[in-house]
C-alpha cells in the first residue's frame, strides 16, 4: 500500500526558507547537484523522520506536498482521474523516476512518484 515517504516544500525564496527551517527544527539542507532544489534531512537521532526536498514554487499556491512511492504512475494517473482528482503535472526526474503532481477531489494538491534510477 503507497505510504506518505517524501515531501516538497515550495517557496519563493528557498534561502529564506532554509534559515527558517533550519532555525526552527535543526533541519539540514544540503544541494542538490544539477537542481536548484535542495534535500532536506529530518531526521533528528534517535527519532526517525521523512526526508523532503526544498523547491522554488512550482504550483500556484503550492505549500508542501506529499508524496507517495506508487509501482506506476500511469495506472495511478488513471486511478486519480476515474475518481473525479486532476493530474496537473507529470514530470521525469532523471536518475530517480516519474512524477505525477495532482489535486484530489478536495482541492488538496500531492504527488506520486515511481521509482526508477535508469529514467531519463
Amino acid at each position: 500500500m503507497p505510504r506518505i515517504f517524501h515531501f516538497e516544500l515550495f517557496a519563493d525564496d528557498c534561502d529564506r526558507a532554509r534559515a527558517f527551517y533550519s532555525n526552527v527544527f535543526g533541519w539540514r539542507f544540503t544541494r542538490r547537484e544539477g537542481s536548484d532544489g535542495w534535500h532536506i534531512a529530518t531526521e533528528l537521532p534517535p527519532d526517525p523522520g521523512i526526508d523532503g526536498e526544498l523547491v522554488p514554487r512550482l504550483v500556484p499556491g503550492g505549500t508542501m506536498v506529499p508524496m507517495m512511492q506508487v509501482p506506476s504512475v500511469n495506472d495511478y494517473v488513471g486511478r486519480i482521474t476515474a475518481r473525479g482528482g486532476e493530474i496537473l503535472r507529470q514530470t521525469t526526474i532523471p536518475g530517480a523516476g516519474y512524477v505525477a503532481h495532482c489535486r484530489d477531489t478536495e482541492g488538496n494538491v500531492f504527488a506520486i512518484l515511481q521509482y526508477d534510477d535508469s529514467a531519463q
